[in-house]
Formats: structure tokens, sequence, C-alpha cells
């Protein structure tokens, strides 16, 4: 999920033919000989033809090539730079290239090289392990030291699971603690946001910081972030009713929003002050209406699992009478007390990449480093990746990455290692499960279907191609793979950088169903696709922003 592509200063809460002209008849002149225009001139008027937009006729162009040029003739990409690579997933031949080499930001589709060495590195069956353990002697039901609550980096543990593991730490007998709850991330760095992430998306919840214990508040998993949900007061004047998920006094709500008549629109915005967790609702919510929810970041993860956990333990009838503190290490000699294991990697990477999650690939890049080096820094874990890619024959001197998730605007890709790393993976063990997690286009389960559920509908590409999508402001990104009205598979990717239009989204959609109605190589006619037979109707979803960032109710 790189960032949206254009957001408000505060963020808003949401509910889920012309007849021809009459010639004028000129004077017979007499015939003259051909005039004979030198070759300079020649080349610099086929030089403006081309650039106007024009598609020169020729038998090389009746193919996929001419079809794509023709579609990259889209006026939204006037000034834009594109970067295409189509090729055979059987031979590895290339059947189209346009600027392939171009290093462009990717955006989200820097995920597909996370995501793959995470399967590669890491293993299918890799899981994150979370535990409670206890130092100091027992007597009864009293715990005389300190209880310790130890995380390896899972993104997608939820308030229920820190509720199993307190439920576990009460079966054991224990009743009261006299020491402290200490809360242990040290397996990953204190680094907790990624390099160049915007500043103006700190309180967004695609933009969590990063830690190895850290809270996700429902099953997408959005770790690190808390669910605000605002219902509308009684009457007009009456102040909104908020809830939070997880119910947590770790975060602060201060409302300043009001109830207002019926009929009203609805204002509500929400927004977390920097460097803090007191999270301002202000705007107006008319009476009756239904309730707003948005997503928000938790400023410092770790003391937000602890919080949790503390609040899970008491409810199960444990007491720590010692403060809590964070970032401490386990000592060797701890006991064990419970244990909470996450999904394998092979079912976690589904909503990583059907919903473009950030914090998952940030997670990942992280253990990746300190599963290969033992530190748990992003340093480690990109090079971990990066030495990943040069083993599938990626050309990573080519490439700039700085992040797992691609929500940084430093991450240069081009689009020709892209599509040669789509190329590599199809070998791998892990490949059938990888393959899986990429979004399917126009498939309306969210589960499957994910950042592509609503595009490439009616079309030949639809249930069809599979791809990672990505969105930054003025730059879209769509590689993966469709197969041709032929039965042959084919890989492509599509990186779209510099555009003004808010979004060019139906102009990779275009490509792509071009590439599933073709039956061709270089000799069969290809009609190109228009952007505009794919692009969304009126009234849908915003295409400028990634699809699942759209909360609640995402395309």
């Amino acid at each position: 999920m790189s960032r949206p592509v254009i957001r408000a200063p505060r963020r808003m809460l949401r509910s889920h033919s012309a007849s021809a002209p009459t010639a004028t008849r000129t004077p017979a002149r007499p015939r003259t000989r051909p005039r004979t225009w030198p070759l300079a001139v020649v080349v610099a008027c086929a030089l403006a033809w081309s650039s106007s937009g024009a598609t020169v006729a020729g038998p090389s162009d009746s193919g996929i090539k001419g079809a794509i040029d023709t579609i990259l003739t889209d006026a939204r990409l006037d000034g834009a730079a594109a970067s295409v690579v189509v090729a055979d997933a059987a031979t590895g031949e290339t059947l189209y290239q346009r600027d392939g080499s171009d290093r462009l930001m990717p955006a989200s589709n820097t995920k597909l090289p996370t995501s793959a060495a995470a399967m590669a590195v890491l293993g299918p069956d890799y899981r994150y392990r979370t535990d409670a353990l206890a130092t100091g002697t027992r007597r009864g039901s009293v715990l005389r030291g300190d209880l310790y609550l130890r995380g390896t980096g899972d993104p997608t543990a939820l308030a229920a699971d820190y509720d199993a593991l307190a439920r576990q730490v009460a079966a054991s007998g224990i009743r009261r603690v006299t020491g402290r709850l200490v809360a242990d991330d040290t397996r990953f760095d204190t680094q907790r946001l990624g390099r160049s992430w915007a500043a103006d998306d700190e309180s967004s919840y695609y933009s969590a910081p990063i830690s190895a214990l850290t809270v996700a508040p429902d099953t997408d998993y959005d770790a690190g972030s808390v669910i605000v949900e605002a219902s509308p007061g009684a009457e007009p004047g009456a102040e909104p009713t908020l809830r939070l998920t997880p119910r947590t006094d770790y975060v602060d709500l201060d409302v300043r929003a009001t109830t207002v008549p019926a009929g009203r629109p609805r204002t509500l915005t929400v927004e977390r002050e920097h460097g803090s967790n007191t999270v301002v609702v202000t705007g107006e919510i008319p009476v009756g209406a239904a309730p707003a929810k948005e997503w928000v970041s938790v400023w410092e993860p770790t003391g937000y699992a602890a919080a949790v956990f503390a609040d899970a333990l008491n409810s199960h009838g444990v007491r720590v009478t010692g403060p809590t503190r964070l970032g401490r290490p386990t000592p060797k000699d701890a006991k064990p007390l419970a244990t909470h294991t996450s999904m394998p990697l092979k079912e976690l990477v589904r909503p990583f990449m059907k919903l473009s999650n950030n914090m998952h690939a940030e997670a990942l890049t992280k253990t990746i480093g300190y599963e290969t080096t033992g530190d748990g820094t992003w340093s480690a874990g990109l090079a971990g990746i990066s030495a990943y890619l040069k083993k599938e024959g990626v050309d990573t001197a080519t490439l700039r990455q700085v992040d797992g998730s691609g929500l940084s605007r430093m991450n240069t890709i081009p689009a020709a290692q892209l599509a040669k790393l789509l190329l590599a993976v199809r070998t791998a063990p892990w490949y059938a499960d990888w393959y899986a997690s990429l979004p399917v286009a126009c498939d309306p389960d969210r589960a499957i279907g994910g950042t592509l559920r609503s595009r490439m509908c009616k079309t030949p590409a639809a249930l069809n191609a599979r791809a990672k999508t990505g969105t930054l402001t003025g730059a879209s990104g769509l590689s993966g793979y469709v197969t041709d009205a032929g039965g042959r598979e084919l890989v492509f990717s599509i990186v779209l950088n510099n555009h003004l239009a808010a979004s060019v989204k139906s102009v990779e959609d275009a490509i792509v169903t071009t590439l599933a109605s073709s039956t061709e190589t270089r000799t069969t006619l290809v009609r190109p696709t228009s952007p505009r037979a794919v692009a969304p109707p009126a009234g849908a979803a915003d295409a400028s922003l990634e699809c699942s960032w759209r909360k609640p109710a995402p395309c």
C-alpha cells in the first residue's frame, strides 16, 4: 500500500460525427516535377508526427507493439515517463519493451521483490512467535520477579491473541506479579519509520511505525493502528460518541466534533497529533447518520502492545504491581509461560499482497535482516533481499530499494528487472503459494481480488490477470501475469511516472486487456483496447488511491 495520491490536510472519516466543410474550387495548376525534400527534413517531420501521438502504419506495428504504443499515446501520459515490458512466461522471450531499463518509482510494485525474497529466505512455513516469560521465583500464585512479553515481529497479532496469552498466564496459576511488565521488542532495531516516508502521513495507518511488538485492530492486519468509530449524539449540539478498536487507554481521544441536524453534511476528520497518542476528532456529524470509521496509526507500537496485554492480564485476574518497561531484552534464564504462534508465511503473504499491506512488507524486511545477519534492521533486510535478487538474475546494480513496501519515493526499479523477477520465480518450490497471493482482476471477493477486484471487469482480463498494483502521487505500477486468447501465459510490468492526472490505472488496464485479447507474437493484427473502455464508471471509488486504502469499504 504505498501512500495515496492526494490527501486532504486533515483526514475525513468515511462510512462504511461532424459534417465535412464545403470544398473551394481553385484554378488548376500546371504539372511540375515532384519536390525532393532533404533527408534531415524528412526525419524531423517523422519525429514530429510520432511525438504528436499519431501511429505510423506498418507491418511491424500491427501486433502487440503497435497496440501498446497506441495505448501509451493517452493524453494523461503527455510529459510523463512510461516503462513497459512484456515477455512470454514459458520462453522468457521479450515481446514488447518500452524504455524497460529506465529507473522509475515502482510504488507498491516494490512488494514483489520483498515478498519473493521473504518466501525464499524465510520459507513458506516461517512463523512468528510472541511469548510471555517470567523471571524470579514463584510462591504459590505470586511471581516475585518480572513478567516479559517478547515479540519477534508478528504484524498480524490481534488483541485476541494477547488475550489468549494472558489466559495462558492465568492458567499457569499466577495471580500477582510483584515486579514489572517488560516489553521485549529487541528483535528489531528502534528505527520506527522508513527512509523518506512523508511526514504528513504520520497518523495514517498505512504509514504506521514498525516494531517487533505491535497490535493489528482487525483481520486486515494493519499493524500499529487503531480504529476510531464515531456515532452522532442523540440531538444537535451533543458530542458524538466515539469508540476505539481495540479498547485501550493507550490512545487518548480529544473530541471537538459536534452533532448537527439531520440532512447536514458530515465533515468529521480525525488525526493523531505529532509525536503523541492523542487523536483529535473535529467537524460535524448529522443526527441519525451511520457510524463513521477511521484507521489511525499509534505512536509507539511496543507500548501499545504492552498496554493491550496488561489489560488482558487484568481481565483474567493477573495483577502486575510494578511499572511497564519497554525495549528491554528478555534474560536467557526466563521461564516460558505462554506462546502465540502466527499463521505461516504462505498464508500471511495473502493479506500482505492482496491488500498491499505496508507494515507486513517492513516487518518481513527486518525479519530477513535478523534471520540472515542477526540484525533486525532495514539495511540488513534490504541487503538480504538484494542478495536473493542477484541469485535470480536480477541486475541489482540498476535499481535502488530503500524500504520493503514502496512507500518511499526513493525506490527506483526498472520494469525490465521486475519482469525478470516475475519470470525467475516461476520455478521456485513456493511459487504456487506466492502466485496465489497476487490480486485477481475483477474477483469481487476481497480476499481474492484484493486491490484489483474492481478493475478490468467485463474484459478478457477479468478473473485472468494476476498482478501487484502500486500507487504514489504521480507514480503508478501494475506487474504480473495474464493468459492471452491463445492460452499463452505472459509476464508484464508497467511502471508509469510523472503524470499529472489523478489516475492512469485505465491505461494499465487497457494494456493488460489488450494482452489478454491477443493471440500473436508479431504478425497477427492486435487491436488496442481504449483506456476509456476499461475506465471505472462515474461515481466509482477513486482510482487514484490503492484500492485497499479506501477504508472502511474499499472498492
